[in-house]
């Protein structure tokens, strides 16, 4: 580009910046100029859409919608990943330059996927992805000490002294 007066793709994108700033900026003054200022209680209040709450509108939120939604999102972001990486590397004249260029796509590829079932793993181990969870088992132990020991021992007044000393 031997032109001077030509722009560049850069001095483009910047060209575009530059012009909705200022198309940003040229709408809020005409409005700040035509709107009139009548300011009141109503107006400088915050605006929340819905229904008045009656009450307290801060309610228990089972915190299981969250966990799915983070175990939906990881997997959805994967698929984002996933599908231009088999576009780009699903081309043949990519795999014919080179046999090593297919096999290091695939490692690459199944290390991406082999992470997140990690995760998978991890998170239904530990039972996140179950939406009623069982209540926990107490152990049962069978020993041969009579309750009528347990009861002396309760009943017995021990009388500490100053110092430690029994």
């Amino acid at each position: 580009m031997d032109d001077v007066a030509q722009t560049t793709e850069f001095g483009k994108v910047l060209l575009i910046g530059i012009c909705g700033t200022l198309l940003v900026l040229f709408t809020l003054w005409l409005g700040k100029l035509i709107a009139p200022a009548k300011p009141s209680k109503e107006k400088l209040s915050t605006y929340e859409c819905g229904e008045e709450p009656q009450g307290t509108a801060w309610i228990q939120f089972n915190a299981r919608f969250y966990l799915i939604a983070l175990v939906f999102l990881l997997f959805d972001v994967e698929m984002v990943f996933i599908f231009p990486w088999a576009t780009v590397f699903g081309q043949p004249s990519l795999l014919a330059m080179d046999n090593r260029w297919g096999v290091f796509t695939l490692l690459e590829m199944f290390t991406f996927i082999g992470i997140l079932l990690i995760g998978l793993v991890y998170v239904w181990k530990n039972g996140d992805l179950e939406w009623i969870k069982p209540k926990p088992q107490k152990p049962t132990v069978s020993v041969n000490i009579p309750a009528s020991a347990y009861d002396k021992l309760n009943k017995e007044v021990h009388i500490v002294k100053s110092g430690g000393v029994l």
